[in-house]
């Protein structure tokens, strides 16, 4: 009788040793622990075009126009074509700050005023949760790769041109968009 309770517990503790080296069942397939897929948004058919001291620079940009978007930005994209970058376009001129949690490629940020000046060209270091402010209020930002600001000479003063971006000295009022 000992033999079988023995080799009863001896069962027992078999199916216990399977059951805590299984892996954990997965309740939820888009749960925040899984791989995260990068946003890609629709390449905007208009260039953005910065003009520098150097000349006029084109880019092509997805826009990040409304809070999901730009709460996503560019997190998780491993790369992206030289000439291509992200403008995040906010509802009103406001002091703005990021950060680069999730975000694996290092980055320029060019943060811009309402009438499409560059106010600042600060760096993001990948996967760093420091946050990233020129201390100036911003309508929008324009991120491109790393080093891109440096290489095409885009400085702050430089102008931006894009239909989201207001031209300077245009007159029009911010309540269009």
């Amino acid at each position: 009788m000992t033999a079988r309770r023995w080799s009863s517990v001896a069962g027992a503790l078999a199916w216990l040793a399977v059951l805590v080296s299984a892996p954990p069942p997965s309740f939820a397939q888009n749960s925040g622990d899984a791989v995260q897929q990068p946003m890609l948004l629709p390449v905007d058919p208009e260039p953005l075009v910065i003009a520098t001291k150097a000349g006029p620079r084109s880019f092509t940009i997805e826009v990040a126009a409304d809070a999901s978007e730009r709460a996503a930005g560019l997190m998780h994209r491993q790369s992206m074509p030289d000439d291509r970058g992200m403008l995040f376009v906010f509802e009103e001129t406001r002091p703005v700050s990021f950060w680069m949690k999730n975000t694996p490629m290092p980055l320029d940020l060019v943060f811009i005023a309402e009438n499409g000046r560059i106010e600042a060209v600060l760096p993001g270091q990948p996967y760093s949760i420091a946050p990233i402010s020129p201390g100036k209020p911003a309508r929008y930002v324009l991120e491109l790769k790393a080093g891109t600001a440096e290489r095409e000479g885009i400085a702050e003063g430089d102008v931006v041109n894009h239909p989201r971006v207001m031209a300077s000295g245009s007159g029009q009022s911010s309540s269009g968009g």
